[in-house]
């Protein structure tokens, strides 16, 4: 994909680190009210451009992973200190432990049960005793309705980027939608030009999430605290059972 390819530089005018913050509040919340204050180390799969983890530096060890190199060099510019693999959430396996294990939007790009699955195998492997596993997927079947974003920046330099992102869902007997972006890209001293790329990724309903998490070998945590987000996500708790 395009977005995480050759158009990753201008990831950073789509969204920033300082747009995670409140979101990364809730997390630790989470951490704090399942694990305890002492959980110290971080696995985040799929992390991007890293910026949910750059609020959590000062509490974690963190280790960032993704399956797109260029997505990890903005990370790594992000977070120097941190620990960054370029793996497959599906198949990745360290041979170690963490407190807790995040997987944030980039879990939509499993388009299958085993696709699904396999995210939640490699994070029950990589899961210590007491260790907790976080998925915050943007979207599930339950409660999709069409949505709509725009937005984008100016940097420094004078070049700017304004994108609109569209996620639709042509069949709904599927597990699956299309969300499509455009992008208006004006790079310093040019004319703007447009790029479009289409995605597809999962549409899952919450009993499948849960079926398939209790096959991967995880058991589901009720967590009660704040989520400033509650009604534009849904997120899924749980330990190895």
């Amino acid at each position: 994909m395009r977005l995480y390819g050759d158009l990753a530089k201008w990831y950073p005018l789509i969204v920033s680190a300082e747009d995670y913050a409140e979101e990364a509040g809730h997390l630790l919340s989470v951490i704090d009210a399942t694990v305890g204050a002492d959980a110290s180390t971080f696995l985040e799969l799929g992390a991007g451009a890293g910026h949910m983890a750059s609020h959590l530096g000062g509490r974690f060890k963190c280790t960032l992973t993704d399956l797109s190199p260029d997505m990890l060099d903005l990370s790594r510019e992000l977070n120097p200190a941190f620990e960054h693999v370029q793996a497959d959430m599906r198949t990745m396996r360290l041979g170690r432990t963490f407190d807790a294990v995040l997987v944030h939007d980039a879990i939509a790009y499993m388009t299958t049960e085993d696709d699904l699955r396999c995210v939640f195998e490699t994070a029950a492997a990589h899961l210590a005793p007491r260790g907790v596993a976080i998925f915050i997927p943007d979207l599930i079947k339950d409660t999709f309705e069409p949505t709509f974003e725009s937005g984008g920046r100016d940097a420094p330099d004078g070049s700017g980027l304004r994108y609109l992102e569209w996620a639709h869902d042509p069949d709904p007997s599927d597990n699956v939608l299309d969300v499509d972006f455009a992008l208006m890209i004006r790079e310093a001293g040019q004319p703007v030009r447009v790029e479009h790329e289409s995605h597809q990724e999962g549409l899952f309903d919450r009993a499948t999430w849960h079926r398939l998490m209790a096959s991967a070998g995880l058991e589901r945590v009720q967590v009660d605290v704040f989520d400033p987000y509650a009604d534009q996500h849904e997120v899924f708790v749980a330990r190895r059972s």
